[in-house]
């Protein structure tokens, strides 16, 4: 894994994040698509947080402040790392994850505050023990590498959502 090519995919990803934001009508933002699903503000709210966690979770590894494991990863977390995405399979999201409307100020914030993020954690993660692991809900035990990776892999899926919500007429 070229840890410098995972930062350009990423720092893309949140570039293209912001260009779409500002794409999107204030009135719509918060509006849950016909059908069900979530909003642009729901989507925006949740990758986002998820991308800050994410780097909390690479940084206590490099700086190998996770508790010691000799666990690994899940079934899914082998598919997914494996091939760069998720199971074309929808998941209901679990109870612990707080998914809130936030405004498009908001998410202009968030975006910003994971790039600096992103930026500042991406010159450790080369360094990063491979046996240091921190845990993901669903893909089991991640060393710092892995979760940078699924960073990018989390912020593209998201943004296939975002298109799925543009085309049912939302955006």
């Amino acid at each position: 894994m070229s840890i410098a090519k995972e930062l350009r995919t990423i720092e893309t990803a949140l570039d293209d994040y912001r260009e779409l934001l500002d794409t999107i009508p204030d009135d719509v933002f918060a509006e849950t698509p016909a059908g069900g699903g979530w909003s642009s503000a729901e989507v925006y709210s949740h990758v986002l947080q998820a991308t800050l966690r994410s780097s909390i979770a690479i940084e206590r590894c490099a700086h190998s402040n996770c508790p010691p494991t000799k666990k690994g990863l899940s079934l899914q977390g082998h598919f997914v790392l494996l091939f760069g995405r998720f199971p074309p399979v929808k998941i209901k999201m679990m109870d612990i994850m707080n998914i809130e409307k936030i405004s498009k100020e908001d998410a202009r914030n968030l975006i910003i505050k994971c790039r600096k993020r992103i930026e500042d954690i991406a010159p450790i993660i080369a360094k990063a023990p491979a046996d240091i692991r921190y845990e993901h809900p669903r893909l089991g035990m991640l060393n710092a590498k892995q979760w940078f990776k699924f960073t990018r892999i989390h912020l593209l899926h998201h943004l296939k959502q975002l298109d799925q919500i543009k085309r049912k007429g939302l955006v």
